[in-house]
């Protein structure tokens, strides 16, 4: 991705959500990442850039980034922005949100005083998982994401809104999301197997080439992307078995590596197997 370099996110402990107010970075150089990355700005003056596009943020706009988009800080004054990180696997969970992924993820700023209401929403909960991370409750992490997802259903109500032609026009005029189901219904119940996209696109009708664009256009993600995301999901639970080897939770998940299990892993999580294993104690 250019000369833009990779973060690494280590989320708390187990958590999918990471939330940073007090050390907000004055600069971050030109990163991209596999979380998602809600900004909202506390004080005026706060530039960024995402996808080469700059934005200077007054108090109360958000900014959106969304999971391989590369953005930077480009200023930030002292306790300016509050932003939170959340695991990509929150979204790609729920098939109706990946259905208009196209169309979020080219969604990022809000101005607080063009949509108040909206930007007073996103604001609030944002501040709600604060709240709850440093409450101590046991049910903190559920109660995280249901905060995560009242922002993306909120996110989503608009884009439904704003683009709403365009997208009936897309979904009424063929089957491409339903090819898009097809395929992921057949992955999920198929990842720990060998699989691959020819044998996909072959048992849904399509051609490999014709899958991978749809995939890339769709789901903002290549087919090997979103296979990989699915079994290092099944991977992650395998881990909470001290009785199976980190080895045999590789094979069982799909990897047919120990190493493409171990990078995987790594890139999707921010931890190694071993690490993240530990964490489940």
């Amino acid at each position: 991705m250019n000369n833009a370099e990779k973060e690494t996110i280590n989320f708390d402990g187990l958590s999918e959500i990471s939330i940073t107010d007090e050390e907000t970075p004055e600069y971050y150089p030109a990163h991209w990442h596999n979380a998602m990355e809600f900004t909202i700005a506390l004080k005026s003056g706060c530039k960024y850039r995402i996808n080469g596009i700059s934005y200077e943020l007054k108090e109360g706009d958000v900014l959106l980034a969304w999971p391989q988009q590369i953005h930077e800080t480009l200023f930030v004054p002292p306790k300016g922005a509050i932003f939170t990180q959340f695991s990509a696997s929150i979204f790609e969970n729920n098939m109706d949100l990946v259905s208009i992924a196209r169309y979020l993820y080219d969604c990022h700023y809000f101005s607080n005083e063009e949509y108040p209401e909206l930007t007073r929403f996103i604001s609030d909960k944002v501040f709600e998982i604060r709240n709850i991370r440093i409450s101590g409750n046991p049910l903190a992490e559920t109660r995280c994401k249901i905060c995560i997802y009242e922002i993306l259903l909120k996110i989503g109500e608009f884009v439904l809104n704003d683009k709403k032609e365009e997208i009936e026009k897309t979904h009424a005029s063929g089957s491409a999301w339903r090819y898009i189901h097809l395929a992921c219904d057949y992955i999920i119940d198929n990842s720990t197997e060998n699989i691959t996209q020819a044998e996909v696109a072959s048992r849904i009708g399509l051609s490999s080439y014709y899958l991978s664009k749809l995939f890339k256009s769709y789901m903002n993600m290549s087919f090997p992307a979103y296979l990989s995301n699915i079994r290092v999901r099944n991977a992650a639970k395998l881990l909470a078995d001290d009785n199976l080897s980190i080895t045999e939770c590789a094979f069982q998940a799909g990897f047919q590596s120990t190493t493409a299990f171990n990078k995987a892993f790594h890139d999707i999580t921010g931890y190694s197997p071993r690490e993240y294993r530990k964490l489940c104690r």
